[in-house]
């Protein structure tokens, strides 16, 4: 769990964060070590959800071993499939993505990070988000040091 307090406005418990792949964990389809030791790090304190439609068709190979929920799904209506998943989950949640498809799960989370990151992003996804980070590692950043998601967002 992340508690997350923030002045002016309201105390977050979060125990999920969902992840796109694509543009937000990974750049061309592989992620860095850096990412994956962070995930690691990461999942000793909430639930990690990557969702994808696998656009390179090797998601499994690079997240196998890692301790994530791995969801993938057709191309076709990525945004309704991560809609659907975050929808399901328990607790609250935080989304973290870059692309068209990421801002219906965007719109049910409890918060949202886009990433401008390597691949961009796209400009409606910054729109409604409550954070924009310029890379990943400054998104891990931020869910290990909670003091600049406080910062960011106070009233």
């Amino acid at each position: 769990m992340i508690d997350i307090d923030i002045p002016g406005r309201r105390k977050y418990n979060i125990s999920n964060i969902v992840f796109d792949y694509n543009g937000t964990l990974a750049v061309d389809g592989k992620m860095s070590k850096t990412t994956l030791d962070n995930i690691n790090k990461l999942s000793e304190l909430v639930e990690i959800y990557i969702l994808t439609a696998d656009t390179y068709g090797d998601v499994n190979d690079y997240c196998e071993g890692l301790p994530v929920n791995l969801k993938t799904f057709p191309g076709n209506n990525a945004a309704s499939h991560k809609k659907e998943i975050v929808a399901s989950l328990s607790g609250e949640s935080i989304c973290i993505g870059n692309g068209f498809n990421d801002i219906e799960m965007f719109k049910i989370s409890d918060l949202s990070i886009c990433i401008l990151g390597d691949e961009g992003c796209c400009s409606k996804t910054i729109a409604e988000s409550d954070i924009v980070a310029k890379s990943i590692n400054d998104v891990f950043d931020m869910l290990f040091n909670k003091n600049r998601i406080r910062a960011t967002l106070r009233a």
